[in-house]
């Protein structure tokens, strides 16, 4: 019988949480005493457990004040294998939205939804009621296998995309917990109704692979201890890289034969992002090929990888407690011949694969069986009604009256499947009352392409701006590029206020990395399908510098870039010495001084700015009137918004 412990490291105790995880009853304690507590908040280490359930203790650290109490809220995140959303689930998110939390969604870029601002008194209510709508939290934080991710394109005529979601929602299924402490905490022991598990999955769930299941326990996969850290797995189809695969612990490559009939998969494991400012022992990783597995045999690999790690992974620090550091520091070839031996024979070679490419599927399409699906793109994955710009209440009213099921992508956008073409007319004319943009070449290519965080003020980890900061950066980036020339230019750009790289920003053209407040690590040359990690360009760069130090670096583009070559592609070919060398050198061209007439237009326009402050920091807002006639103005004298406020404060108040 193989133990429930995981084997012991000479000489290293093993990191608080394992002790939390194995006193817990199997994920029971104390979450199950403390939710009953008439408080705001839960201890640490009942937040260790909690996140096991799908949520995360935050506080709102805008409202924070010295002395008095944090302003406690919890974070929920769904767990929806492929992205799949049924049309009940949105309905009832969208409403706890409203009841419980800060009335947004947000798509997280593991195709789940997030709710924000749910007060721990309503916990409870809004995990059964996701529960009792077809929906589930459990597993989708903590230690343990996250949301398996698929392509989100609903292609009924490819059997391959098929494939990919009902074995992406199997591998959910066989390494879901099998503990009880959900249902008995969330719905007093209620078990809600679900779809009925492959006869296949529970067969592989119990089978014993030399030492993959661990007998007389709660949790035959994963036994007392969970895994070491997070784990993360997607299945995909040859050629499509919506899911960024290389950043995975464990990715799926569906194989078929010419008739469209499955026969196998490729593996990739042992990629991750995370890291840590200033400790070189953690690192962003590309996965690698490990092998081919047929069919059959797949489930047994899949627990055989997940006991390599859960039984080898390091369980003493949890800096370096992912697979990628396990097969980073053994080797490919040792891993393969320890998950082999928890396979119970040698696995087959890898297979020869396409080139993977970024899709978006963004817009209207035929989906292959007679019906539409349409793709809409979510600035930052954030569902929100703001002015004119209603997205919120257009998706609910899209699904009330259509019953349309719904697939997140790995980018934060959304698709609507299933749609009968005499009804797209109508749901465009919904989109169009409600301000929001369903052609895709409508949108600002950066904004397009680009991903955030949520960062401050919700996230505890956030050492500076993102989702707030982007929309303004993406603006002046697009600002310079065109002053430069470079109007026709788009790329990946990526940011995260802190190191952990939750909108993968390892993996961009350009990713932006909080690093100090109102500071960034600049990340370069990740290509623009996600199939290479960009480096550290420069450590820290205050975001009022963004233009003067990004600028060289685009006039090199402008003037070395091969034809059709990517901004990304183009700083991995020359390397950064050279752009270094060059930026060292470069002049910029003198700029058209402002005239006096525009001097007092701009001015004018700044004294009509609002000021709004808020606790720890200075925030302003602008009328929309002067922001048009500011960007106009920026337009016309070839410079950035930011730039000229900045020189007609300074003139407006006196300063020079």
């Amino acid at each position: 019988m193989v133990k429930s412990a995981p084997p012991p490291i000479a000489n290293r105790k093993p990191s608080k949480v394992e002790g939390l995880k194995e006193n817990s009853n199997f994920l029971r304690e104390p979450v199950a005493t403390q939710i009953l507590e008439d408080t705001t908040h839960f201890s640490e280490d009942a937040v260790q457990i909690l996140k096991f359930h799908g949520s995360y203790q935050q506080d709102n650290r805008d409202n924070r004040v010295k002395g008095q109490e944090k302003d406690y809220q919890f974070m929920l995140r769904t767990k929806n294998p492929g992205g799949f959303v049924p049309p009940q689930l949105y309905l009832a998110l969208d409403k706890l939205a409203d009841e419980y939390g800060n009335h947004t969604l947000r798509a997280t870029t593991r195709q789940g939804f997030q709710l924000h601002g749910i007060l721990k008194k309503n916990l409870k209510t809004a995990i059964a009621t996701i529960v009792k709508n077809l929906g589930s939290t459990l597993g989708a934080c903590g230690d343990i296998n996250r949301n398996v991710m698929a392509p989100p394109v609903p292609f009924k005529n490819r059997p391959d995309y098929e494939y990919a979601w009902e074995y992406a929602q199997n591998i959910a299924d066989l390494l879901s917990p099998q503990t009880g402490a959900y249902y008995e905490i969330w719905l007093d022991g209620e078990k809600a109704i679900s779809a009925e598990e492959s006869p296949e999955v529970k067969a592989a769930r119990q089978r014993n692979g030399n030492g993959t299941i661990i007998h007389d326990t709660e949790e035959p996969i994963y036994g007392t201890h969970y895994m070491p850290r997070k784990f993360k797995v997607c299945v995909t189809v040859p050629g499509d890289n919506s899911v960024d695969l290389y950043s995975q612990d464990l990715s799926l490559v569906i194989i078929t034969n010419e008739s469209g009939q499955l026969e196998g998969f490729n593996v990739f494991a042992g990629g991750g992002l995370g890291r840590t400012h200033g400790k070189e022992e953690t690192f962003a990783r590309l996965a690698d090929a490990i092998c081919y597995v047929a069919k059959d045999d797949v489930y047994d690999l899949v627990k055989a990888i997940v006991a390599t790690q859960r039984d080898y992974g390091d369980r003493t620090d949890r800096r370096h407690a992912r697979l990628k550091y396990l097969i980073n520091d053994w080797g490919v070839d040792k891993f393969r011949a320890k998950v082999e031996e928890y396979f119970g024979k040698p696995v087959a070679p890898f297979q020869e694969l396409p080139e993977f490419k970024y899709q978006d599927f963004l817009g209207w399409h035929e989906q292959g069986d007679g019906k539409l699906f349409l793709g809409i793109s979510i600035d930052n994955g954030r569902v929100k009604d703001e002015g004119s710009f209603q997205l919120k209440t257009a998706l609910r009213e899209i699904v009330e009256q259509f019953n349309l099921p719904i697939r997140l992508t790995p980018h934060q956008n959304l698709i609507f499947c299933d749609i009968e073409p005499n009804n797209k007319q109508a749901i465009q004319e919904i989109l169009n009352q409600r301000g929001v943009v369903s052609d895709p070449g409508q949108i600002e290519p950066l904004v397009r392409y680009a991903m955030a965080c949520p960062a401050l003020p919700t996230c505890g980890l956030a050492i500076t701006e993102s989702e707030r900061a982007i929309p303004g950066i993406l603006e002046r980036i697009r600002s310079l590029l065109d002053k430069l020339g470079l109007q026709d230019e788009h790329f990946v750009v990526r940011m995260t206020g802190c190191p952990n790289g939750c909108a993968r920003p390892y993996m961009a053209e350009l990713g932006f990395v909080g690093s100090a407040p109102d500071t960034y690590q600049l990340w370069l040359g990740g290509s623009p399908d996600q199939t290479r990690l960009a480096q550290p360009y420069t450590e820290r760069l205050h975001h009022n510098d963004i233009e003067s130090f990004l600028e060289p670096i685009f006039v090199y583009f402008q003037k070395s870039k091969q034809s059709g070559e990517s901004f990304g592609d183009f700083c991995d070919r020359v390397g950064f010495d050279a752009i270094r060398e060059f930026a060292g050198n470069y002049v910029p061209e003198a700029t058209p001084e402002i005239t006096e007439d525009t001097q007092a237009q701009v001015t004018a326009l700044v004294a009509k700015i609002i000021t709004a402050p808020s606790r720890g920091r200075h925030r302003i807002s602008i009328h929309d009137d002067v922001y048009n006639k500011l960007k106009e103005t920026a337009g016309s004298q070839n410079k950035p918004m930011s730039e000229l406020v900045n020189e007609a404060l300074r003139i407006y108040l006196k300063m020079d």
